[in-house]
């Protein structure tokens, strides 16, 4: 085995001195939200790396003088619902735009292509408009339909491109032996497909849990706040600075989002390296 040479030395430390950086500057700001939200008192600063004493007050504030669980479970069930409904439509629309072919096909995929070139803001006004006049303006409803139609477009292409990487050998094969569309698709398809489709029920349930925009457009009752919604009025305005009491709650709502990620990790990176290599 050859020995590295000394330029061979000096990039890979150089290689190693940049990874080192970057982590520190992404752990760094993660370790002072974590311990402003044990810190006593309002303050996120402290004068010292390590405090002397740590308190579980401002978890326990957020449940006793905040409404912090209803917004918890409000956030979980559209976060769930809009994933669910994300999952079914992308799944069924981009198996058959995949598999079928069809009268205006194209068209609907140029269509959907055209559509992930706008950003999502640009259609805020309409969205209002259009809730308001069916009567889902203020309703949780409302919100789970405007995220799932927001990811339908992006994830249909991404899954249409996994399924035309799949063999067509393999549902020719199972439609010989006898079976039936539906059975391809939920016997063989689905189960081939499972990375991606991980891939995209962790994408469309991370976006209604972190937002806040489209959440703050569309709800206005108290008791149907969202996390988002919640926390920001905690550091807004004069008299809220409860900043301390903001971190416990902001490393509550990251949390399951970081177990999901890490015991997802495998099917997560799976779904998207096999899809990038079959588009």
């Amino acid at each position: 085995m050859k020995k590295p040479t000394l330029k061979q030395k000096v990039i890979r430390g150089f290689i190693y001195f940049l990874l080192i950086c970057i982590t520190i500057n992404t752990l760094l700001p993660l370790y002072f939200v974590v311990i402003a939200s044990f810190n006593p008192g309002n303050s996120l600063f402290s004068t010292k790396m390590f405090p002397e004493t740590l308190t579980t007050k401002h978890y326990r504030d957020l449940f006793e003088k905040k409404d912090y669980a209803i917004w918890y479970m409000n956030t979980l069930k559209i976060a769930l619902c809009s994933m669910v409904l994300t999952v079914i439509l992308v799944i069924i629309t981009s198996y058959t735009l995949s598999q079928f072919r069809f009268r205006g096909r194209k068209t609907g995929l140029m269509f959907m292509l055209v559509m992930t070139m706008f950003p999502g803001f640009m259609s805020m006004i309409a969205i209002y408009l259009l809730l308001l006049q069916v009567g889902l303006l203020d309703t949780h409803l409302g919100l789970i339909l405007v995220y799932s139609g927001g990811n339908i477009a992006g994830f249909t292409w991404l899954v249409k491109g996994y399924f035309d990487g799949i063999p067509r050998s393999i549902p020719e094969a199972a439609k010989i032996d006898g079976a039936g569309n539906a059975t391809v698709f939920t016997r063989i398809m689905l189960p081939i497909s499972f990375p991606i489709i991980t891939f995209v029920a962790v994408s469309s349930f991370i976006g209604p849990w972190m937002d806040y925009i489209f959440a703050r457009l569309v709800l206005r009752t108290p008791s149907k706040k969202t996390l988002a919604i919640g926390l920001f009025e905690m550091v807004t305005g004069r008299q809220n600075t409860e900043f301390t009491m903001f971190a416990a709650g902001a490393i509550l709502v990251a949390l399951p989002v970081t177990i999901l990620y890490m015991s997802l990790q495998k099917y997560l990176i799976q779904g998207l390296s096999e899809c990038a290599s079959k588009i």
